[in-house]
Order: C-alpha cells, then sequence, then structure tokens
C-alpha cells in the first residue's frame, strides 16, 4: 500500500462504491480537535451516491453469499493482517482525527479492528443449526441460515474504526454484502481501510462506503427499500428516526446506544483496586464511550474517603495533545460538543452542586498552537440531586458525578432510575451481594469489581433507551442471517 496522505493538510476523500474510489460533487469540512484546523475533506454524500452503492452490493450479494463460510473467513483474517501491517498509520490518523490520545489508538482501538475482523473469520466456522425429529409423525425438521442480502451500516465517532469493523466483520462473514457509513466526523480511517479491500481479495461491490451526514447520507440507506437490515451504533435521538423512516419496510435492526452508566461502591470494596478503574471507566477517551461510568454512588461511611482519593488520582491524569504518548487524555471531537458538555457543568453550579476538580477549578495547560483546540479537563461533580440532568442525560464527555447511598436497596432502585439501561460496575468483596445486585440492575452488561472486561463471544447490549438487540459472537449470526425451518416427510 503506498504512504498515507493523510499528513498533508487537507486531505480530500472519496466514497468506495463498486471497488473503485469515486469522487464526490459536495464536500464537508472535517476539523482536527487538537487545533481546531479544518483537517480534510469528506464527501457529503446522498441519495445519488447511495443508490449506486446500493445497486452495487445487490450485485456483488449473489457471488459473496454463494462462497463458503472457509473462503469468506480467508478474506476476513487477509484484511486483518493488512491492517495490523499498517497499525501505526492506522493509528496515527485516528488520533488526529478523532482527538483521542496516540496511546489509545495504538495500543487498544486499531488492534480490536484487527481482532474484530479474525474474530468473526473464526467463529463463521463453528456456528451450528438446529435438527428436531419426530419420529411419531415421521418427520424430520431442521434449520437453515442464509445471508440478509444489503446491510446497512451506520458507526459513530467516538471509536471509528472499532465500531465500523465491528459491524463490518459479522455482516460480510455471514455473507452479506454492506453499505456503510462512518461519522462525517471521522472518516479517515474507513477510507484508509477502503485502499486494503482489493489486496485483501474483498470482491468489488461487497464492501460500500459512502461518507456523509446523517440527514443526507443516512437517511438515504435507511429509507432505500432494497436495505433490510440496518445495523447503527449512536444517539437514542437519531435511533428513533431510523425506527419511523425504516418502519415501512419493516427491517432488521439493531441499535446501539447511549448510557448512564452507574458505578456502585459498597463500604467493603477494595478501593486500591477500585478508584484507578473508576477514573478509567470514567474519563478514558475523554469521556466519550457509551459504556463511560457517568454516576458514582458512595456508600456512606467510605464516602468522604473515596472523593478524596479520587480527586486525588483525577488530578494526575494529563490532559494533553493526543500525539503526546504521556498523555492520558486528548480532546473532545467537536467545538459543539465542548460547548454541550460545558453546559452540563455550567448547569450543575447553577443547581448548587460542587465542582471538586476539573473544568473552571484546575488550569488546563496545553501548548500555544492548541489553543483553538477542544480541550476540557476531567470534572468531578458532587452535591447533585438524582434528578438534575447531568445525573439523568448522557453527557458523553469527561464528567462524573459522585453521590453517597446508605442501603442496598436505596442504590438499587436510584441506580435504575434513568431512561437508560447499557452497564453498570459494582464493587463489593461479598459474593452474594454482588449477585443479588447484578441481578436487579435494568443493563444489559453488569461488571463486578473490574470494567469493560469483555468476551467477544457474549452479547453486549442494552435495554430500555439503550438500545435493540444484542452484538457479540452468536447474537451478531443470528441478526446478519435469516433463520428457516424445513420439514421432511420420510
Amino acid at each position: 500500500m503506498p504512504k498515507m496522505a493523510h499528513q498533508r493538510t487537507h486531505l480530500m476523500l472519496e466514497n468506495y462504491i463498486a471497488g473503485k474510489f469515486v469522487p464526490c460533487s459536495r464536500h464537508l469540512d472535517s476539523y482536527d480537535p487538537s487545533s481546531g484546523d479544518v483537517y480534510c475533506r469528506v464527501p457529503d454524500s446522498g441519495k445519488e451516491e447511495v443508490d449506486a452503492a446500493v445497486n452495487a452490493a445487490k450485485d456483488a450479494f449473489p457471488a459473496w453469499s454463494a462462497k463458503s463460510p472457509l473462503q469468506r473467513s480467508q478474506v476476513l483474517h487477509k484484511l486483518a493482517d493488512l491492517i495490523e501491517a499498517h497499525l501505526e498509520e492506522f493509528a496515527q490518523a485516528e488520533s488526529k482525527d478523532q482527538g483521542k490520545t496516540i496511546t489509545a489508538a495504538r495500543s487498544m482501538e486499531i488492534p480490536r479492528a484487527v481482532y474484530n475482523f479474525h474474530f468473526f473469520a473464526s467463529t463463521i466456522l463453528h456456528h451450528t443449526t438446529e435438527c428436531a425429529e419426530m419420529d411419531h409423525m415421521g418427520c424430520t425438521n431442521f434449520t437453515t441460515r442464509t445471508p440478509v442480502g444489503v446491510a446497512g451500516l451506520i458507526s459513530p465517532w467516538n471509536l471509528p474504526l472499532y465500531l465500523l469493523t465491528w459491524k463490518i466483520a459479522p455482516a460480510i462473514a455471514t455473507g452479506n454484502t454492506v453499505v456503510a457509513k462512518p461519522s462525517e466526523m471521522t472518516s479517515v480511517t474507513a477510507w484508509m481501510m477502503c485502499k486494503l479491500l482489493e489486496e485483501a481479495g474483498v470482491p468489488p461491490g461487497v464492501v460500500n462506503i459512502v461518507f456523509g451526514t446523517g440527514p443526507r447520507a443516512g437517511e438515504a440507506i435507511v429509507s432505500h427499500p432494497d436495505v433490510p437490515l440496518i445495523s447503527f451504533t449512536g444517539s437514542t435521538l437519531t435511533a428513533q428516526r431510523i425506527r419511523e423512516r425504516s418502519a415501512p419496510f419493516c427491517k432488521k435492526l439493531s441499535l446501539e446506544l447511549g448510557g448512564k452508566n452507574p458505578a456502585i461502591i459498597f463500604d467493603d470494596a477494595n478501593l486500591d483496586e477500585c478508584i484507578p478503574t473508576t477514573v478509567l471507566s470514567s474519563f478514558v477517551n475523554q469521556g466519550e464511550v457509551c459504556l463511560c461510568t457517568s454516576r458514582i454512588f458512595v456508600q456512606k461511611n467510605i464516602y468522604n474517603e473515596f472523593l478524596e482519593r479520587f480527586v486525588e488520582n483525577v488530578r494526575k491524569w494529563k490532559v494533553g495533545v493526543p500525539s503526546d504518548p504521556t498523555a492520558n487524555m486528548g480532546a473532545v471531537i467537536s467545538k459543539e460538543h465542548l460547548e454541550k458538555v460545558k453546559g452540563y457543568i455550567n448547569l450543575a453550579q447553577n443547581e448548587g452542586a460542587k465542582i471538586l476538580c476539573g473544568e473552571g477549578i484546575d488550569s488546563l495547560e496545553i501548548p500555544d498552537k492548541n489553543k483553538m483546540g477542544y480541550f476540557l479537563l476531567p470534572t468531578v461533580i458532587t452535591e447533585v440531586k438524582d434528578s438534575s440532568r447531568c445525573m439523568q442525560e448522557e453527557i458523553f464527555g469527561p464528567v462524573t458525578c459522585i453521590v453517597p447511598f446508605e442501603t442496598e436497596e436505596e442504590v438499587i432502585q436510584r441506580a435504575n432510575d434513568v431512561k437508560y439501561g447499557l452497564a453498570a460496575t459494582v464493587w463489593s468483596q461479598d459474593v452474594g451481594r454482588v449477585h443479588r445486585v447484578a441481578k436487579k440492575l435494568h443493563t444489559g452488561m453488569v461488571w463486578t469489581n473490574c470494567w469493560l472486561i469483555r468476551d467477544l463471544n457474549l452479547p453486549f447490549g442494552g435495554m430500555k433507551a439503550s438500545g435493540i438487540g444484542r452484538e457479540g459472537g452468536k447474537d451478531s449470526f443470528e441478526f446478519f442471517t435469516e433463520v428457516k425451518t424445513i420439514t421432511i416427510k420420510h
């Protein structure tokens, strides 16, 4: 692969349709979050570009779906190997485009994108179908699973290549073809991946990537009659629109949405492990992860000790330019998002809450050339009511709220008292309590005495306003295929 061009000041991206890069007549500016400068120009695709991509995907579907799982698996493994061979270039581009630290991109996110392809390349070889004998009727029943067709995949800006590949890998492994739209704010690594598809052996039209906004490109994908399946990761508000637009077509939907995730810290918690882990779960990737902890409930008799030690740990976190290998946090995604997050901090202050560290309390040291970047210190809020918007709404930034509780029953009720239900963490040495609390929390995932340890075979997803459906080894296989029951009379 030729040296990537992302080092130029103004990178010009193109859509990837039917195995070729296709220029677009309209473009959007994409900004470098660490400086506020325009970094690249992204196609502003609409119905015309999406129609071309869907047609290419439809044309490629018969041959790709006819390939054996092993043949498709070999292509996925090759693509994973090619991304890994260019890992440093992908990591540099992801960090510059999204604002995350180079360390996060290099050590966690691009490796996970590689692993997504290896994982589904492997699991596709091991699925079995069901069979049931009915000897008294002289019948045998069995199931088959077949790919659905053209999959519409829409991925967010917080973990760009990581979450795009988490969708593309199972979709094409199971024999579907794809029309994907990454976020218009973080499109570069998807465009870079397109350069590797042909070499990996992905036939033209199997993976098509159309860049642009939700209202234009996303809307065209979701409302296209020949896209029977939509997988979306993003906001609950956008998901409501997707459900409305897709309703007339009875599409299969997988929606992975927001969270307002609680950490429940009982007085027997191991604080030496709990505090650094909870600082990480609150502020990793600038708090721009759907699984981030944003409500911390601490049992009353350890509350003051916890606060003191937590703030002390938070103040050790370095906010720096994304390319700084010693930085713990980079820049948030955009100027608009920075203002939104600051708005929640101002709201908390106006409501009488207390800011213990971060925005407005501590000074932010950033080089002069990055003064226009979108930087924010990790911020801790206390003395905030459960009914506050800061405790009810997803802020999706480096802000967490810490409040005391007294009893197990009380904290379960308070933890569940939000519209979201994605994830929760519970810290306690009492095994019985851990089991009781985990069962009663209305979330799709619960971590106890740890955070974000994931076996990709197991279901990922949330309850309530946090989404519909699950993703993971078996769940993704079932979502991206149609099941058919066949009965044979002997």
